[in-house]
This record gives structure tokens, C-alpha cells and sequence, in this order.
């Protein structure tokens, strides 16, 4: 058994996996998570961890199914070790005119990106409260904010996991919890935002992408934090991002 887990619900191939690499050069053993579909990659990051001296495991799940999530944290700590940090972050971001956001594609929307918070954060709360310790991080974005045209299916599911990390850090902290919520408040680097900007490198080359070990370290950052002195909502975003 390990003696603290770091678990990562989301670890794609750019923020998630940073903030896995994060926790995991920090000695904690940590576990991932995507959709079984993309377990080959997850699998690379689970090698390229231990490659870099880490310990980490890799689980196919559907962070949206109750009976996997509950299975996840109990295998967790029941065969790998109690979970020191929970990092829910999965993004679900979609594009859709409000005529054109069919009921299957909201539902969706808020399945991956609130429904699953609160299935990983309840789970995290009944392992963490007993032994009064543990860090909740929750991903949110610039839709956590404000809605935007095109997007009222991500941003009413980022509304509703904001709200979510709010009632449970205001439940959880004097428990010994430290719950948290990060506006990622422009684009973050990744495959995705670089088939979306042709001049992906300019702007890397300019800091006005988030770059995701960056990111990660904040992440860390909280997890570190002193209990008088926490932080429930931080905001991210590059020098050059209006907001």
C-alpha cells in the first residue's frame, strides 16, 4: 500500500497528464483516469511516470457511470492507498448555437462535466472526511463565469460545478478538507487548441497560451497550501487574456 494517492479524473493528453507528472514528481503514487477507449494513452503516461521514477496505475473508467466511479475509489483505497488529492478534471467544452444544442448534446455536456464532478468529489468526501485531511481540486474554466454565445450547454455545466465546489468547500473545510475551484480563464496548450490555431507556436512562443505544467504547479500549489491559509477560487490566465 502507498501511503498517499494523488487521483486524476480527465488525465488527457495535456493538462490531465501534466497534473498527473505534477503530483507525481511530488512522491505522491497517482492514479488516472479516462474513458476506456483512450486507455492506450493512458497507458504512455503511466509509463512515462514510472520511466521518470513515479508510481501511478491507469483505470479505464467512465467518470459518469456511479458504479465505476464507486468501484474506482474503492479499489483505490482499498488495494493502492488512502487519496491525499482528488483532481477532477474533465472539460467537455462543445460549440453549439442554442437552436442547434439538441437535448442529447446538453445532457452530455453536463454528464461529463458536472454530473461526474459530483459523483468523483462525493466519493472523495466519504474516503477523505474520517481521517479530517485532503485536498479536492476542481478544473473550471472561463464559462464557470459567464456564459457566452454558443456556449450555454458548457457553461451552464461549468455554473454547475462551480456551485458544486463551492457548497462542498463551505461543508468540507471545517471537516479538514480543502476544497478548490481553478478558473482557467483562456486557452490551455494542447492538441486541441493547436488544431484550432493555425499560429499555435506564435503564441506559445508569446505566453498567451496557459501552458499546462504551469498550471499543474498551482495545482500542486494548493495541495501544499497551509490550513490557514487557504485558497478556495484561483484564477489563471496568460498576461496578454482579456478579462
Amino acid at each position: 500500500m502507498s501511503s498517499s494517492v494523488a487521483l486524476v479524473v480527465g488525465a488527457g493528453d495535456g493538462l490531465g497528464a501534466s497534473i498527473a507528472k505534477a503530483f507525481a514528481g511530488e512522491g505522491l503514487t497517482v492514479c488516472a483516469t479516462r474513458r476506456a477507449r483512450h486507455e492506450d494513452q493512458l497507458q504512455a503516461l503511466v509509463a512515462e511516470i514510472k520511466s521518470e521514477g513515479g508510481t501511478a496505475h491507469g483505470f479505464g473508467v467512465d467518470a459518469r457511470d456511479e458504479d465505476e466511479t464507486l468501484a474506482l475509489f474503492e479499489r483505490i483505497e482499498s488495494e493502492i492507498g488512502p487519496l491525499e488529492v482528488v483532481v477532477f478534471n474533465i472539460g467537455a467544452n462543445v460549440q453549439f448555437g442554442i437552436r442547434e444544442t439538441s437535448a442529447q448534446v446538453y445532457r452530455k455536456v453536463w454528464e461529463m462535466a458536472a454530473f461526474s464532478g459530483f459523483l468523483a468529489g462525493r466519493e472523495a468526501a466519504r474516503a477523505m472526511v474520517p481521517r479530517q485531511r485532503g485536498t479536492i481540486l476542481f478544473t473550471g474554466a472561463t464559462a464557470s463565469l459567464r456564459g457566452a454565445a454558443g456556449f450555454s450547454a458548457f457553461a451552464g455545466a461549468k455554473h454547475a460545478l462551480r456551485a458544486l465546489a463551492q457548497s462542498m468547500a463551505r461543508e468540507l473545510g471545517p471537516q479538514g478538507i480543502h476544497v478548490a475551484h481553478v478558473v482557467l480563464d483562456g486557452a490551455v496548450d494542447g492538441n486541441f487548441i493547436r488544431g484550432l490555431y493555425p499560429d499555435w507556436e506564435d503564441r506559445l512562443a508569446e505566453e498567451s497560451l496557459l501552458t499546462p505544467t504551469h498550471i499543474a504547479a498551482e495545482y500542486v500549489r494548493l495541495w501544499k497550501q497551509p490550513r490557514d491559509a487557504w485558497t478556495h477560487e484561483l484564477d489563471l490566465r496568460p498576461w496578454k487574456e482579456s478579462f
